[in-house]
């Protein structure tokens, strides 16, 4: 209600306001925030901040730590895996699909020189 009641001051910003109401109207059933604070979960993005910040910046920045993009985004992934608790069976999919990769190059058939 409080979109519809606003004076948008360009032809642009009018059409912005009625693209937004369009996505709430449509996406309306995932966007309750009540129910959702009723049921304990939070609606800000202060958590998912702290959580970057905690598993992001400590390892990248940290004083005396370096690391290559090109390995960046794995290290990520280990510390992420490491603090939701799921370290052990990201390296066991790591483990075998190494393993299966391998067993894939053996078999191979090398044509002759």
């Amino acid at each position: 209600a409080g979109l519809r009641r606003l004076q948008p001051s360009t032809p642009d910003a009018a059409e912005e306001i009625r693209k937004l109401i369009v996505y709430l109207e449509n996406h309306a059933k995932q966007i309750n925030y009540f129910q959702d604070l009723e049921d304990g979960y939070p609606i800000g993005s202060g958590g998912m901040e702290s959580a970057n910040k905690f598993i992001c910046h400590t390892r990248l920045k940290r004083s005396g730590a370096w690391w290559v993009m090109a390995t960046g985004n794995d290290m990520l992934r280990i510390r992420c895996a490491i603090h939701n608790g799921t370290f052990d069976r990201v390296f066991q999919h790591h483990i075998e699909s190494t393993a299966s990769s391998t067993r894939r190059r053996k078999t191979r058939k090398v044509p002759n020189e």
